[in-house]
C-alpha cells in the first residue's frame, strides 16, 4: 500500500496546478472540434494506420488500475472490427494517433503518477474475424516529463473531465502527438466494450465527411 504525507502548502500547490491543467484541457477540447465547413481534414480520410495510446498525462487509478489499459484494448478491437484502420505498435509510423482516458466519474481523483503506461512488449488481440499479434519495436520514449520525482511512481491528485475521453491527432512516431487534436469525443461510458460508442461516433463523422467530399464540385 502506498502512503503519502504531504504538507498543507504542497497540497494547496498541487491543487492549484491540477485545476489549472484541467481548465487548459477543457478549453482545448472546446475548440478542438472540426468546423462545420469541413468536417475533417483530408489527411484523416486518407489515413489507414492508427496508434492507440493511453493519454500520457493520465495517472493510474488506485481503485481501477487496469481501466485505461482495458479501454485501450477495447478501442483497438473496435477499430479492427471496423476494418478501416490498422492499429500499429509504438515505434511504428502511424497516420493518426488516438489517446484514450477512462473517466472516473469524478473531477478530482487520487492516482499514481510516474508509471509507464504505453510499454507493451507483446500484443495479442482477437475479434470475431481477426487476430492481431504485435511486438513493440524497442522501448517507447518515456511520456512523462518534469522532475525526476515525476518519473517515479508517486501518489498524486489528478484533475480531469469525469467522463471517458477519445481524442484524435495527426500521426506521430512518438507518444506525444504533435499539434492540436483534430477530433474528440467524450462522455459517460464512451469507451465501454463491446460497442465502444466513441469509435462508433468517429466512424459516423468520417462517413459524413466522405459524403460531404463527394458532393463538392
Amino acid at each position: 500500500m502506498l502512503g503519502c504525507v504531504c504538507r498543507v502548502e504542497d497540497v494547496m500547490f498541487d491543487r492549484v496546478r491540477v485545476l489549472t491543467l484541467m481548465m487548459v484541457l477543457i478549453a482545448s477540447l472546446a475548440i478542438a472540434g472540426p468546423k462545420k465547413k469541413d468536417l475533417l481534414p483530408a489527411y484523416v480520410l486518407k489515413a489507414r494506420t492508427v496508434l492507440v495510446i493511453i493519454d500520457p498525462e493520465s495517472g493510474t487509478s488506485m481503485t481501477a488500475p487496469q481501466a485505461n489499459k482495458t479501454a485501450q484494448d477495447d478501442v483497438e478491437k473496435a477499430l479492427m472490427k471496423w476494418g478501416r484502420f490498422a492499429p500499429v505498435v509504438p515505434g511504428m509510423p502511424a497516420d493518426l494517433v488516438i489517446t484514450v482516458r477512462k473517466g472516473s466519474g469524478k473531477v478530482m481523483e487520487p492516482t499514481i503518477g510516474g508509471e509507464p503506461k504505453n510499454d507493451r512488449p507483446v500484443i495479442v488481440q482477437q475479434t470475431d474475424s481477426n487476430i492481431r499479434i504485435g511486438t513493440q519495436i524497442g522501448r517507447p520514449p518515456d511520456a512523462q516529463q518534469g522532475s525526476p520525482q515525476d518519473n517515479k511512481p508517486h501518489p498524486q491528485m489528478e484533475a480531469a473531465p469525469p467522463d471517458d475521453m477519445f481524442v484524435v491527432y495527426e500521426g506521430s512516431v512518438g507518444l506525444h502527438p504533435d499539434g492540436p487534436p483534430v477530433w474528440h469525443y467524450y462522455g459517460k461510458n464512451a469507451l465501454r466494450s463491446p460497442d465502444v460508442p466513441a469509435v462508433t461516433e468517429f466512424r459516423k463523422i468520417i462517413e459524413a465527411a466522405e459524403k460531404q467530399q463527394k458532393t463538392k464540385p
